[in-house]
């Protein structure tokens, strides 16, 4: 067990640490930014940087306090679960399992997509996913956590860095908006639904705080290192709050590039990003374009890596703990979860792609509806008897955590109004 009164920080300690929190900005910066960050600024210009920080605000003691288990007992925060009861482990296992199908073949489709779209390549999208998706089951079958782990640093590492270079070469430029150009209004039916998704992705939907608990035990095993309480928390804060700061850059990009050219943005993911795309080389020029192409390659492959990573290892995690006996199948488990979402994803491509629409419809319904249950379970765990005293959060954050149960409720109540209604 990790002793939560160790004070000690030093930098190797820090280095040793990081990584899970950079996975986790990872799976963090994918369409959520790309899409919804970006076109919130190209449609809104700055006017919705207060609604990113206050959901970013909300949701960071959820993320936070499975971090804070892991680093209190060296157990993941799916042991905590089993802790409160059975049914919340099942809860857990039951949504996630859903999301997973449906998430696993929409970021397979989008990333392939923008793949094809940025590289050139003329392929069917069976080509182009089980492409995909072989290179990444080959990157973790043998490398591992420790490649997972290094091939994000570099990423996300290339992905900042470009991010804010190509937001400061627009800003160099200034704004493009053209004469007898429309605000679009800030307080209508379209904008709170677009509200209502940037709520509901961003950063992650919360049964996701579960990966960076796992990832975090999985870097242990890679360094022999037990990183202390505050050496935790370093690495976790890098993760959300630079993932947070990404999204005000993104957000930046699409109100400097995007807002009052009069064009109208697309929803779909893909064609957005060509959007992007085309208008940041217009306007920067040709010579700029690997810019923003990096940017939006690494943002969805990334988000595809830590995705195909995160749901089985979430999955196999939740089995382990219904039931220890399959721990007899080592790593058998993950990769079981890893073929069994592929070929379903692959399924979904190619032959339910005209249903893609509903299907992630349900997937989004059941995270956000889901998203206060898993924010209370998560509060249980780090509050229980079983957590340490001297780990448990602090009033602040309680108070904090309240005010982000109390906003996750609201705004289910609001998101099932709209399905409903």
């Amino acid at each position: 067990m990790n002793n939560p009164a160790k004070k000690s920080l030093t930098l190797r300690g820090v280095w040793k640490a990081l990584g899970p929190g950079i996975l986790y900005a990872g799976a963090a910066v994918g369409a959520s930014h790309l899409v919804l960050s970006t076109q919130a600024g190209a449609s809104y210009s700055y006017k919705l940087i207060g609604a990113i920080i206050l959901i970013n605000l909300f949701k960071y003691p959820f993320f936070e306090f499975s971090y804070r288990y892991t680093a209190a007992t060296g157990k993941s925060v799916l042991e905590g679960y089993r802790k409160l009861g059975k049914w919340a482990l099942i809860t857990f296992f039951l949504l996630s399992a859903c999301t997973a199908i449906v998430n696993f073949a929409a970021v397979t489709k989008v990333t392939s997509d923008l793949a094809a779209y940025l590289f050139n390549i003329h392929l069917n999208s069976f080509a182009s996913s089980t492409g995909l998706l072989g290179i990444i089951l080959l990157m973790l079958f043998f490398g591992r956590y420790a490649f997972l782990d290094t091939l994000m640093k570099v990423m996300i590492g290339i992905l900042s860095l470009f991010t804010i270079v190509a937001f400061f070469f627009a800003l160099s430029k200034g704004s493009p908006i053209g004469p007898g150009f429309v605000p679009v209004p800030l307080w209508d039916a379209a904008t709170v639904t677009f509200v209502i998704a940037l709520m509901g992705w961003m950063p992650t939907p919360i049964e996701a705080s579960v990966w960076p608990s796992l990832w975090a035990i999985e870097r242990e095993k890679q360094t022999h290192y037990q990183p202390s309480f505050r050496e935790f928390h370093v690495d976790f804060h890098v993760g959300y709050i630079g993932s947070a700061v990404l999204a005000l850059f993104f957000l930046g990009l699409g109100a400097l590039v995007m807002y009052g050219t009069g064009e109208a943005f697309s929803a779909n993911g893909v064609v957005f990003s060509k959007q992007l795309v085309s208008l940041y080389s217009g306007s920067i020029g040709s010579w700029s374009t690997i810019f923003i192409a990096v940017i939006v390659f690494i943002t969805m492959f990334s988000t595809a890596v830590t995705v195909i990573d995160g749901y089985p290892r979430s999955l196999e995690g939740s089995m382990l703990q219904l039931f220890p006996s399959l721990k007899r199948l080592g790593r058998g488990l993950y990769l079981f979860w890893i073929v069994v979402l592929s070929v379903t994803a692959v399924v979904i491509i190619v032959f339910f792609t005209k249903n893609m629409g509903s299907l992630l419809k349900i997937a989004t319904t059941l995270s956000f509806v889901a998203a206060p249950v898993f924010a209370i379970i998560n509060y249980k765990v780090v509050t229980s008897s079983f957590m340490p005293r001297e780990a448990q959060p602090k009033p602040w954050l309680k108070l904090l955590s309240w005010a982000g149960i109390g906003f996750l409720v609201l705004f289910s109540l609001i998101f099932l109004y709209y399905i409903i209604f």
